[in-house]
């Protein structure tokens, strides 16, 4: 026998797990892709930069 479906209270909606985020790489004149991203907290918004450019991110922390 199938067990019921779970359903959420009214008003909640089902929240996506995959998510796809663009990063490009934040120095100037780059158009590559940004895979190291650098925040001092976690609340802060992360500045991202490309292998070459990483460096630049150091410098953010």
């Amino acid at each position: 026998m199938p067990e019921d479906p779970i359903r959420l209270p009214e008003g909640f909606a089902p929240i996506s797990k995959s998510t796809l985020f663009e990063h490009w790489c934040e120095h100037p004149g780059c158009k590559k892709w940004g895979g190291y991203g650098y925040a001092r907290l976690k609340t802060d918004v992360s500045r991202w930069f490309c292998y070459e450019h990483r460096q630049d991110g150091e410098g953010v922390l």
